[in-house]
């Protein structure tokens, strides 16, 4: 099945005053659609049609040289985007709770600490791309990535991140890119930054569950 742009979870002007209602409906359906244009038109006609684009991603090398670049600048986009949607509403801000909180703490010596260093790797990217936190499978840490490339491409979950090209701020904010990032922490939805960071847990054990049984049966 054909990918498609996801429905945003709240009005375009939920999140305002940090993301003005003009830049979210020219981001999700102008930018957003043509991502999702470009990667379906990579994938025509070939046997990786159906496949979830978080695994394509994952195995880009093994997608035909011709089609690769293409769905990794689209693919990216729309596994990206989808990704960003999500983790913002317009209930947003505080701080997160519970295991997400202790995870932070443990990995960045608390959430000031963590927002800190984010804050710093979503400034200091030349260019366009992303700041991510991303599970490496026994750990939080903080990723950049150019352009639309994913973390999945790395072998990394993402369960937190933020659009620093600059369609993402420039109608409100101009170049001024350290007052987007300091106004997306209002926006940041916890409980689903919480949530991803559970599955991206569950499935890092689960898969290596899965490859220990796989070196005993060929042991």
């Amino acid at each position: 099945m054909a990918y498609q742009v996801p429905q945003l979870p709240y009005p375009y002007d939920a999140l305002e005053v940090a993301i003005d209602e003009a830049t979210m409906q020219l981001h999700h359906d102008k930018h957003h659609q043509s991502y999702v244009d470009k990667a379906n038109e990579a994938l025509d006609g070939t046997d990786w049609a159906d496949r979830p684009v978080e695994q394509i991603l994952a195995q880009i090398e093994q997608l035909p040289e011709r089609k690769r670049t293409l769905f990794r600048n689209n693919g990216g986009g729309h596994a990206n985007h989808t990704l960003f949607w999500e983790i913002m509403s317009p209930e947003g801000g505080g701080e997160p709770e519970g295991a997400l909180r202790e995870a932070l703490e443990d990995a960045f010596g608390g959430v000031p600490t963590f927002k800190e260093a984010f804050a710093q790797a979503a400034t200091s990217l030349f260019g366009s791309g992303w700041a991510w936190l991303v599970w490496d499978g026994e750990s939080l840490r903080i990723e950049q990535t150019a352009n639309q490339d994913s973390p999945h491409m790395q072998g990394l979950m993402p369960v937190l991140g933020l659009d620093v090209w600059e369609h993402a701020y420039y109608l409100r904010y101009q170049n001024r890119r350290p007052d987007y990032v300091q106004a997306w922490w209002d926006v940041v939805h916890w409980p689903e930054v919480a949530r991803r960071y559970e599955q991206a847990r569950e499935s890092a054990a689960g898969e290596g569950l899965v490859g220990k049984m796989r070196r005993a049966i060929a042991g």
